[in-house]
């Protein structure tokens, strides 16, 4: 076997293990570790924020939020 087709079938092998493995954690604990909060600044700052239409949220989004979030327009 090749070096490269070896290298490939290890990888997969361990990508079998962890799916058998995760696929007997109980749903509980899957789904605690399945999503991993982020802190965004502004964003997460008021626990509430309505507009009155896209058009203001976008203009909200652009002036107050940073450029890496990705609200920007393109």
């Amino acid at each position: 076997m090749e070096p490269e087709a070896a290298a490939d079938s290890r990888q997969h092998a361990e990508w079998i293990e962890e799916f058998e493995a995760a696929r007997r954690r109980p749903l509980a604990v899957r789904m605690r570790y399945a999503f991993i909060h982020t802190y965004k600044p502004v964003l997460d700052d008021a626990p509430f924020r309505a507009f009155d239409s896209m058009a203001d949220y976008r203009r909200w989004c652009e002036a107050n939020l940073p450029s890496w979030l990705g609200y920007g327009r393109v």
